[in-house]
């Protein structure tokens, strides 16, 4: 049959990117200490497209895909990308992961259990054999703000606030360790499940430790830093503040050196 997309293309221009998205797939992740869990992807995958052809061959991303059963690793992710570079004779393979991640967490006083969801992602792209591979997650804190506890005898203002980390790194990086590193910078975690007693011991604990997003970012900017795996990372802090009609933002970028 007719090959249509390798014929010459109509203006004869290069694609950085081009593919499908918006796939589901049911992926393997490994839990620290535990296994592995189970969840659901949301999965991208492109490749480049020379200038003379027309189009790239679609069936070919899903085919590398059902042939992909494996857990979700670095080593699993390469073998994932350079499939989907050979079958599409590409220079270049870019994927992009996104999942739910759960953890059970329980109550600070009650020690009542409870599932805590967080949006994790996961981004490869592989050149001329070399692989840049980012580890992200988004992790919702509590904020107080310290301004509006010294003006207030005692009372402040709190929100919600998400941290986003993303990083390069060596070896194996757990998505637990991200997780701890976002919670810790907050003036405190948040919580699936509370009772009054709980409700008490969270409200007290964020407002001994008020912070300013710009708190927030250096905190896990630091302990990202001091991670003896993390090589590279941008870590983005959203307050989405209580009392003014706009979101607080900073965020840190760096390369970190290791001997």
């Amino acid at each position: 049959m007719k090959d249509v997309q390798s014929s010459p293309a109509d203006v004869a221009l290069s694609i950085d990117r081009v593919g499908v998205k918006g796939l589901s797939l049911p992926i393997t992740v490994r839990v620290k200490g535990k296994g592995v869990q189970h969840t659901v992807a949301t999965v991208d995958l492109f490749v480049d497209l020379p200038a003379e052809f027309k189009g790239t061959h679609m069936s070919r991303f899903l085919e590398a895909l059902g042939a992909w059963d494996e857990g979700l690793d670095y080593a699993s992710f390469k073998r994932l990308l350079q499939d989907v570079r050979d079958r599409l004779a590409a220079t270049r393979a870019h994927i992009h992961f996104h999942f739910p991640y759960f953890l059970e967490k329980r109550s600070p006083a009650t020690a009542s259990p409870g599932l805590m969801g967080y949006d994790c992602s996961l981004t490869g792209e592989l050149e001329n054999g070399s692989l840049s591979f980012v580890l992200g997650v988004d992790v919702p804190v509590m904020t107080v703000c310290p301004c509006s506890l010294a003006i207030c005898d005692g009372g402040a203002h709190s929100q919600r606030a998400v941290v986003r980390i993303r990083t390069r790194f060596k070896g194996f990086l757990w998505l637990e360790d991200l997780i701890a590193i976002a919670e810790a910078a907050g003036s405190s975690p948040v919580y699936a499940l509370l009772k009054r007693e709980d409700e008490r011991d969270v409200t007290r604990n964020a407002f001994a430790h008020p912070a300013f997003v710009e708190d927030v970012v250096r905190a896990a900017a630091q302990d990202l830093e001091a991670h003896p795996q993390v090589t590279w990372y941008s870590v983005e802090v959203e307050s989405f503040e209580s009392i003014h009609n706009h979101s607080a933002y900073a965020s840190i970028e760096k390369a970190v050196q290791r001997p």
